[in-house]
């Protein structure tokens, strides 16, 4: 049987837009602690997480429905994290996900910023492992399984061909199209 907590997280799926493998490693573990999410889809810049949200290039066959949080990273190649930020806020489809910037960059210009264009948490990383995956943890905790989203922003999503996709508990990478996570 299901506990509250956990029928309340089944379904919910979070964009990690991060470049460094090291954070992603870190977050993604911090995250399967908690047992908040069914997948983590991960990529690497924010070209390719705009890529995602609009189902263009290698993401043009994936199933519509946005994710129910985006963790992004600011600084990152191609396109950084505040210009991300900007296009998500700006569109009537995703404005409405919550975006929590995910960054090492403790500059208030970088924190005015993103607040100005309508960020919903602005997070730094620790440097210390423990602290980093406590923070992710309760960023997880409130977003994933506190926070009701609007019903148009919580459409599942699933698993996208040709995309990096975590199966938290399991640790399994997918790089082809699947309708469903495996079977426990």
């Amino acid at each position: 049987m299901n506990t509250p907590h956990q029928e309340v997280t089944q379904l919910k799926n979070i964009l990690l837009v991060e470049d460094d493998q090291r954070d992603v490693e870190l977050t993604l573990a911090a995250l399967e602690e908690q047992q908040l999410a069914n997948l983590v889809f991960v990529v690497h810049d924010g070209e390719e997480a705009l890529d995602y949200l609009y189902r263009r290039g290698k993401y043009s066959t994936r199933t519509s429905g946005n994710p129910i949080l985006i963790l992004l990273d600011l600084k990152m190649p191609k396109v950084d994290g505040l210009e991300v930020l900007k296009v998500i806020k700006a569109d009537e489809q995703l404005k409405a996900i919550p975006v929590v910037m995910l960054t090492s960059s403790r500059e208030t210009p970088d924190l005015n910023e993103c607040y100005k264009y309508g960020v919903n948490a602005y997070v730094v990383k620790p440097v210390d492992f423990a602290d980093f995956m406590k923070a992710v943890s309760q960023l997880g905790i409130f977003w994933a399984a506190i926070n009701h989203p609007p019903l148009h922003a919580a459409k599942e999503e699933a698993p996208i061909q040709n995309s990096e996709v975590i199966y938290l508990g399991k640790k399994e990478v997918k790089n082809e199209y699947s309708a469903e996570p495996p079977a426990p």
